[in-house]
């Protein structure tokens, strides 16, 4: 049986993507698992910062995983982004 979400762990996730940056790069890595950080920035056309910074968040909501590969890091979605990101992608489609 499956336990239920409080709340609070709720917010957490729907904080964690509620920015348009964050929102594309939750569909970017979801199209294009492993991706790096500058891919995400070479394909959204943002600061590097920027986009570390909503990478960032996205872990830390839960939403995209890290795996360190040299210098590099490949992102890409957890069980929560990939529900999430679904979600998104029905929304999107509605009237």
């Amino acid at each position: 049986m499956s336990k239920l979400k409080t709340s609070l762990q709720m917010e957490r996730h729907l904080k964690g993507v509620a920015n348009h940056y964050r929102i594309e790069i939750l569909f970017f890595v979801a199209e294009k698992p492993r991706v790096t950080l500058e891919d995400i920035v070479e394909k959204l056309k943002a600061n590097e910062k920027t986009i570390g910074e909503h990478t960032r968040r996205l872990y830390i909501a839960g939403l995209l995983n890290k795996k360190y590969k040299g210098r590099f890091v490949e992102h890409t979605l957890s069980p929560y982004g990939r529900k999430l990101y679904n979600f998104l992608k029905a929304f999107q489609f509605t009237q």
